[in-house]
Formats: C-alpha cells, sequence, structure tokens
C-alpha cells in the first residue's frame, strides 16, 4: 500500500512539472488554440450533439430558457433521482419543480432519449451597465444523439414551449374579464377589468345527468387538442355553445366548469354597456386565446330580436376614444346590430384569436333570432333541464358528504331514495332549488335532509297538478309545457326588464313569435344538441 502512494506522488509531481514547462515554453495563445483543437477532436468523433440555452440574451431573457425551466418542472420528478429546485411564481396557484445547478435529468421525444444539464457558472467581473446582469452565468445544455438531430429538431423544442405555455396557464390563476367602462381604454389601452376567477364548479359537482357531462367534457377535450385538425380543415379554431333552459339550471356554474375543466380565462362581456358595433369589435380584439366569452342573457341584453327593427338610442356616456356622446350627437344613432353580433362570433375579426369558445346563455330560446343559432355560431346547443334522479344523487353526494353512489345506497333509507326517484320528476324542481332545501337541513344529518328534501318534491309536484287542473287557462299552459307559478312570477320579471331595457321589444313581439321555431329547424337539420 505504502509503495502504491509513493507511485501517486511521483505521478503527480512529474504531472507538475510538466505542466510548469508548457507554460513556461508554449505562450497562452499557442494552448489556447491546442485546446480548442482538441475539443473539435473530441465533438468530431464523439456521437452526441450539444446545444447551450443560455438564460441572457445579450441584455434581455431568453424566451427558451424560460420554457425549458419551466418544461423540466413537469418532467424532472423527484423520483429521477435529481436534486431540484422549489419555487412558486408570482399569482401562481401552486409550486413548481426546477433542476438544480449542475444537475442533470433525461427526458425522452419521439422515441428518443435526450439529457438536460443545467449549468451555473459565476460572471466575470462587469463594468459599469444601466442595467446589472445576474451575478451568475446559468443555461441548460441539451445532448442528443447526431442521428436524432433532425428528428428532434425543431419539433423537440415547439413541443417544449407549448407544454411550458400549458404550465403556465394551469399554474396561475384564472381571470375573469368585464368591460364595465363599455369599451372605453384604461391607461394600459385595455377595455377589460379582471379580477380573479376563483368559482368552484367543475364537472364533477355539476348537477347534470353524467352521459350529457360525459358529451360536453368529451366535445370541450377534442376542442382543446384540435390545433391541427383546425387548420388542417381550413376552420377558425373556436366554438360556441348556447345554454339554455328555465333559471337555476346550472347555466353559470357549467360556465365555470368549462373554465377550471380547460384552464381558460373567462370574458363576461356586457352587451348594454357597449355602444356600437365598432367597440365590440375592439373588445373581441383585446380578448386572449384560450378563453371563454360569455354573453349571459343574451335575449335580454339587447334588443337583437328584429333586423330590420329601429335600434334604441344609447344613453350618453364616454365612448371608446374617451369622447362623451350626447342624445341627439353624432354619435346618438350607433348601436349594436345583430349584424354586428354576427360578425362579433362568427365574422372575420372573430379569427384574430385561437383557441377560443364562445358561450350565450338564455331562459327563452325561441326568442333568439334563428341566425344567431346556426352552426358556425352556437355550434352546440346544451339544454339545462330540470333536476334528474342521476342530478338529484350528485347533489346529495355534494350537500351531505356521501362518497359515491354507492355509500349513498347504503346509507340511506331505502323508500326515502326510492321516494326520491318517484317524485322528483313530477316536481319539477332546478338544482338550484334542491341546494337550498338541502342547505337549510344540512345540519339535521343526512337522513332527515333527505326526508325534507322528499316533502319538497311531494308539495312542489302537487301544487302543479292542482294548478294544471284548476281552470281551461292552467290546461291550456299544462299542454303547452306546464309551467309553474314561480316560473310564471320570473317570465313577468323578464318581460318588466325586457320593457325597461328594449322599448321597442313589445312592437316587435309578434314579428319574434313567428320565428320562435327557426332554432328547432335548425336543430333538425343536424345541429349538435345536448
Amino acid at each position: 500500500m505504502k509503495e502504491y502512494w509513493t507511485a501517486l506522488a511521483s505521478l503527480m509531481g512529474a504531472f507538475a512539472f510538466l505542466q510548469g514547462v508548457v507554460h513556461a515554453v508554449f505562450p497562452a495563445e499557442l494552448r489556447a488554440v491546442v485546446v480548442r483543437l482538441l475539443g473539435r477532436l473530441t465533438r468530431a468523433f464523439s456521437p452526441y450533439c450539444y446545444f447551450d440555452v443560455t438564460e441572457m440574451e445579450g441584455m434581455s431573457t431568453n424566451e427558451i430558457y424560460d420554457a425549458v425551466q419551466l418544461y423540466l418542472s413537469s418532467t424532472a420528478a423527484p423520483a429521477s433521482g435529481a436534486r431540484l429546485s422549489l419555487s412558486r411564481r408570482l399569482n401562481a396557484s401552486s409550486f413548481t419543480f426546477g433542476l438544480a445547478a449542475s444537475d442533470r435529468v433525461v427526458d425522452t421525444f419521439a422515441g428518443a432519449a435526450v439529457t438536460w444539464e443545467h449549468v451555473v457558472a459565476p460572471r466575470q467581473g462587469q463594468g459599469f451597465s444601466w442595467r446589472p446582469l445576474p451575478e451568475e452565468k446559468r443555461r441548460f445544455t441539451l445532448r442528443i444523439r447526431r442521428g436524432d438531430r433532425d428528428k428532434l429538431l425543431p419539433a423537440y423544442l415547439d413541443h417544449i414551449i407549448a407544454a411550458a405555455v400549458d404550465i403556465r396557464r394551469r399554474s396561475q390563476d384564472r381571470m375573469l374579464y368585464t368591460n364595465a367602462r363599455g369599451g372605453s381604454m384604461d391607461a394600459r389601452g385595455v377595455p377589460w377589468d379582471p379580477v380573479p376567477f376563483k368559482h368552484p364548479s367543475t364537472f364533477d359537482t355539476l348537477a347534470m345527468d353524467p352521459a350529457r357531462k360525459a358529451a360536453i367534457m368529451a366535445d370541450l377535450r377534442d376542442f382543446a387538442e384540435g390545433s391541427a385538425f383546425y387548420e388542417r380543415t381550413g376552420r377558425a379554431w373556436k366554438r360556441g355553445y348556447l345554454l339554455y333552459g328555465p333559471p337555476g339550471t346550472g347555466k353559470s356554474s357549467m360556465i365555470a366548469a368549462m373554465a377550471n375543466f380547460l384552464g381558460y380565462d373567462v370574458y363576461d362581456l356586457e352587451l348594454t354597456e357597449v355602444s356600437s358595433n365598432a367597440e365590440l369589435r375592439k373588445l373581441l380584439m383585446k380578448t386572449t386565446s384560450k378563453s371563454i366569452i360569455v354573453i349571459e342573457d343574451i335575449d335580454c341584453s339587447v334588443d337583437l330580436t328584429n333586423r330590420a327593427g329601429a335600434p334604441p338610442r344609447p344613453k350618453p356616456r364616454a365612448s371608446i376614444d374617451g369622447a362623451i356622446e350626447q342624445d341627439g350627437g353624432a354619435g346618438a344613432g350607433r348601436s349594436i346590430t345583430l349584424s354586428g353580433l354576427l360578425n362579433f362570433t362568427d365574422g372575420l375579426w372573430s379569427c384574430c384569436g385561437a383557441e377560443r369558445i364562445f358561450v350565450f346563455t338564455t331562459n327563452h330560446i325561441e326568442k333568439l333570432d334563428p341566425a344567431l343559432l346556426r352552426s358556425g355560431r352556437m355550434d352546440m346547443h346544451v339544454f339545462m333541464s330540470y333536476c334528474s334522479f342521476q342530478a338529484l344523487k350528485i347533489l346529495l353526494r355534494n350537500y351531505l358528504g356521501f362518497q359515491g353512489d354507492e355509500e349513498l345506497d347504503r346509507l340511506s333509507d331505502p323508500a326515502v331514495l326510492r321516494g326520491l326517484e318517484e317524485w322528483v320528476d313530477a316536481a319539477e324542481i332546478t338544482p338550484a332549488d334542491v341546494s337550498e332545501v338541502l342547505i337549510k337541513n344540512r345540519r339535521s344529518g343526512k337522513a332527515e335532509a333527505m326526508r325534507e328534501l322528499l316533502d319538497a318534491l311531494k308539495a312542489r309536484a302537487e301544487k302543479r297538478r292542482r294548478g294544471s287542473a284548476s281552470g281551461p287557462a292552467a290546461a291550456g299552459k299544462a299542454a303547452g309545457g306546464g309551467e309553474n307559478e314561480e316560473e310564471e312570477e320570473e317570465e313577468e320579471e323578464e318581460e318588466e326588464k325586457r320593457a325597461l331595457e328594449s322599448p321597442n321589444e313589445g312592437k316587435e313581439q309578434a314579428g319574434t313569435d313567428s320565428r320562435g321555431g327557426g332554432g328547432q329547424d335548425e336543430d333538425a337539420d343536424g345541429k349538435k344538441q345536448v
């Protein structure tokens, strides 16, 4: 063992002597040339090629570096053995992992293995700069086989950038935008006011028949993953949804569930705050991709039921350029028209962004102009119906804490459960009304809450039955759809609202009713309806 250490010390001494001789005999410039030649020879015979992705590109940050860092945060799992750094970005809703300094991780793409190494080195002293650079130089080094170069580049980098955009969007808080100021811009030139979107509704908690929910989720998934399809077919990457049905059936919750499912921002467009088609177009141009544009109660927002009718005179307020429009002035005759709204959803300007969903909601589909309902504008019609037994079971799980249908069937009184199934269709009750009954009785215990719900269903069904048999007028209503007293009150309130917001509606009501069946004809021609 002693001889081994003696030989090692002699070898190190010889190496140090040769190094001193080389530094004394050969100048630094010649040594640098030799090092570069040796590096080239090594790379020429190496089966790998290397690519550096630096953090800074001159004085600006490198977009690819940030994308690689985000992408590796999803692939570099702690189980891989790599040392990871933990971080959380501003306005982010989750933590992200990153590759620590001087560590590496292996990834695969298109059947080829690649290696990423995070290299961190101290930056040499810099002179005076208006924008000081970081103290350390950071870069990612990508190592791939030479034979895989054409297969991986640039497809692999495009995949990384797309994945990073998706990770960044899903990790940040989603936003809800509104045009409370009409179409006028703020100091940043943006007409939308944002607030964090925290709605907890998901498709798991949405009270709807599971088969219908599955169909909607599949359609949304196909849309989000259909970039190549829409490009190949020459269609704009957008889709329209019409949610219609009685009040309280979950139309707003459906929109929130769609946003949470896709990870999209929501733009709540208030048409009554927009004074002209030009403002409507500018609002559309200021929306981002991967977003849901919502117009709720489209039949009550503005008077769009008659294309030939004279539009209502807008109230005086600030226009898009900040000027005040007075009644009788140059801008007094401007208003949103049906043509402007159609161009908003299906015109050339609707294609100025990609991956956007338009959602209209209404309580009375028969009052909408058939032009709004055709495919290309509202591609999918979703009827938000009264609460079915399957939807009722979802609400029981949500509010009473049942863990699945098996526990619901096991812990519930069979007679009560059968009674709920028997009476829910006859009661024609909305999910909102069911939720209110369960909220009021949730502290009484599961069994008591279900009995109270059964009593409420029976009372509601009996009330409807008595209303249907009370006279010829009630019988006529039953034949036309069986509206109950609460729905009549809601109908009256909506009529008053439309009368206040649309003075000309009463004059054009006859024309509207005569076209009420147009949307159904469109559906009969092949429109997708859920």
